[in-house]
């Protein structure tokens, strides 16, 4: 028997469960998937990565154009030899202290700043690759995103055919009990209830299949308790192509990444072509460079000194020339990459819009199909009952009435994956 303290506990504990709200189903339209997939993604996340990695490198190729100062603390020891220059003619005492703070400057680095030009390039490709990444994520998402709302379709279809079969399974079972048809009548109606039970089952498969494949790419951890808005029937209207080509021309993301890669190439040969110039360095020391670690002793330690080193290349075996040429290969590359991927740009966009030009064209055809087909199915039921038309028949209609609702599903899918990628292409998303 429970104690009164515990009857009070679990009708304490039903009460708050009854009022604690029941877990919804997620809604997601397009938007909200490719919403989540960016914020979600390990493409977008490793591509904002290598952009922040290039935004370092142009942040250090700006300090290395710039000043820099250094402190200097050595100590030398030299071994004795009875004169207070010591052994190594070369070191000015036994004991030498430096302590020195050094400043120093390629003065014709920053005059000519190319480097920072290159990282700068550098990081703009970096940019649009991440912009390439988004895009292909986009493309993954809206295929996805439309399968689901396809296989939901055939799913229904499935549903369908299924009571279509049991409905002829039952008027043949009817019959035969009437000896209006033969027992074979009722084999073939349950033969194709079975399958129709498979069909569906396939069906629902596909569904589950498919939502866990977008639910990878639009949770941070997996989960099917959502649904889409599933708006596949909904046909918006091709634009002309000639605006479409002028919008992906403009929009590209792969194309930014061929052009900026060609202006990176172009200052790169610029650079290696400083390797044929002089260099400056200029260097200013403030300490002291002495024999005892003190300010002063018998003269003032304390002091400064500037040098200037201009160094001009005289041989080095071809290796700048070498430089140079590999710099003016990677330059004639990247506009062959720039033209294949105009090449290509427009060949995509010309096959996307085709495939939905002819895709919206044939989805009337698909619908008609699918209204002919029905209605057959309905004839033919009507004639099978009225002895005039065989099992077989029956059968052959509803094969048919479902192949032509799954044709019609498959048509609206090309088309709005065939537009949607369109719009990916030229930045609409």
């Amino acid at each position: 028997m429970l104690k009164p303290s515990k009857v009070l506990d679990c009708f304490l504990f039903l009460a708050v469960t009854a009022t604690l709200p029941a877990q919804q189903t997620l809604s997601i339209d397009l938007k909200d998937a490719l919403r989540r997939a960016r914020q979600y993604g390990g493409q977008i996340e490793a591509a904002d990565i290598a952009t922040r990695l290039a935004q370092e490198d142009r942040k250090q190729a700006v300090a290395g154009a710039l000043p820099t100062v250094t402190a200097f603390n050595q100590y030398i020891y030299t071994e004795g030899n009875g004169t207070p220059a010591g052994v190594f003619v070369a070191n000015d005492g036994v004991h030498v202290y430096n302590e020195q703070l050094q400043a120093h400057e390629e003065v014709l680095q920053l005059a000519r700043r190319g480097e920072i030009r290159v990282a700068r390039a550098a990081e703009a490709v970096q940019k649009a690759r991440s912009d390439v990444a988004a895009r292909g994520l986009n493309a993954a998402v809206i295929q996805d995103y439309y399968t689901i709302g396809a296989a939901e379709d055939k799913l229904a279809n499935a549903q369908k055919s299924l009571t279509e079969a049991q409905q002829f399974l039952d008027i043949t079972q009817k019959q035969e009990k009437g000896g209006e048809v033969a027992h074979a009548d009722v084999i073939k109606a349950q033969i194709q209830l079975q399958q129709r039970e498979r069909d569906a089952q396939e069906a629902q498969f596909a569904v589950d299949k498919a939502k866990v494949a977008l639910a990878v790419l639009i949770f941070p951890s997996l989960q099917q308790n959502y649904e889409i808005v599933n708006d596949l029937a909904q046909l918006p209207a091709l634009t002309p192509f000639e605006e479409i080509s002028a919008q992906g021309s403009a929009n590209s993301a792969d194309l930014h990444v061929a052009q900026a890669s060609l202006t990176q190439a172009q200052l790169a040969v610029n650079v290696a072509r400083y390797g044929y110039l002089p260099s400056l360095g200029l260097d200013v020391f403030y300490g002291l460079d002495a024999n005892e670690l003190a300010i002063r002793n018998e003269k003032q330690n304390l002091g400064y000194v500037a040098q200037a080193t201009l160094n001009v290349p005289v041989w080095n075996w071809g290796a700048i020339h070498s430089k140079v040429k590999q710099a003016s290969l990677h330059e004639q590359q990247a506009k062959l990459d720039l033209t294949l991927t105009q090449k290509q740009l427009a060949a995509s966009l010309a096959n996307f819009y085709e495939e939905a030009k002819l895709a919206f064209t044939q989805i009337e055809s698909f619908k008609s199909s699918a209204d002919l087909a029905a209605e057959s199915l309905r004839l033919t039921l009507l004639r099978y009952k009225a002895g005039e038309a065989s099992a077989l028949e029956v059968v052959d209609a509803q094969t048919t009435a479902s192949q032509a609702r799954n044709a019609y599903d498959d048509g609206l899918l090309r088309y709005r994956v065939a537009f949607a990628n369109l719009q990916n292409l030229t930045g609409n998303f």
